[in-house]
């Protein structure tokens, strides 16, 4: 007995959808490549980073990682607010919360900045929730005028910026805002060219939150993409940048991490640990 034509024409988006995400989960499988562990002799101890964005999603599951790992000493947050995970963090005393407000001016922050060692990035907000002059702001203005700074500052011989970019950008989008982490990136790369400091940047597609503050879509989410290597936890992409810091003679300024990447040395990372 033949469909209908109507339910064979809305079944077949369906199926050819189910067909290309368990395609998308058989080549995650059968992907076995894995970054080669660093010896427990090679790494040093990370003495001072700096996080900006710890109150965000992103920027908590970063904090989370730097918390967790023996070989940071020291933390600078520079944030807006505080939150449990960054009191707690002050608490230990592995962690000093400076509040910041204005993130075009960071001339009360020099004495800070001077040797610190990595800065993780993951400041932002989203395209919703402002108007696309403000998003340029936020996503283009601050972090250049702060690599400015840190550079003028900074008496560390090597420095590195970690930014929290986005995937699925391109200068030919039809969408502002990507265009604008383009753009970002495009400028801190500059920025960088012939100096002490590397950028690095980070495109993950979803993020996860840490999985204590997640909600139930929240997780859905997170596991519906997880099989096809199209979402990471927050704490991972936190573990990866500090696994690249350590691993910082094998990157280069205007280097980008993908999804898959970012899942490699966090579990290279986990490894060592």
């Amino acid at each position: 007995m033949k469909l209908p034509r109507l339910r064979t024409i809305l079944l077949a988006p369906l199926v050819l959808f189910v067909l290309f995400y368990l395609l998308g989960v058989m080549a995650n499988l059968l992907d076995d490549r894995q970054v080669e562990p660093l010896s427990s002799a090679r790494p040093g101890s990370i003495d001072e980073i700096a996080v900006f964005g710890a109150s965000g999603t992103a920027g908590d599951g970063i904090l989370k990682a730097a918390l967790a790992d023996p070989t940071v000493d020291t933390i600078h947050v520079v944030t807006r607010r505080a939150t449990p995970r960054i009191e707690a963090g002050v608490a230990s005393s592995k962690v000093i919360m400076t509040k910041h407000l204005d993130y075009l001016d960071y001339s009360a922050l020099q004495d800070q900045l001077r040797d610190v060692q990595a800065v993780y990035w993951a400041l932002g907000a989203s395209s919703r929730n402002v108007d696309d002059e403000t998003y340029s702001i936020i996503h283009v203005n601050f972090p250049v005028q702060f690599v400015k700074e840190w550079l003028r500052v900074s008496r560390r011989s090597n420095i590195s910026f970690h930014y929290l970019s986005s995937s699925d950008i391109s200068e030919d989008s039809s969408m502002y805002w990507a265009r604008e982490k383009v753009r970002a990136e495009k400028e801190l790369f500059a920025l960088a060219e012939g100096t002490k400091l590397d950028v690095i940047a980070y495109r993950p597609d979803y993020i996860g939150p840490t999985e204590e503050d997640a909600h139930l879509g929240q997780e859905l989410l997170y596991w519906f993409f997880a099989p096809v290597r199209a979402a990471v936890r927050a704490q991972q992409i936190g573990e990866t940048m500090l696994e690249v810091t350590v691993r910082g003679d094998e990157f280069k300024n205007g280097d980008k991490l993908e999804t898959a990447s970012i899942l490699r040395y966090s579990a290279a990372y986990r490894y060592r640990q």
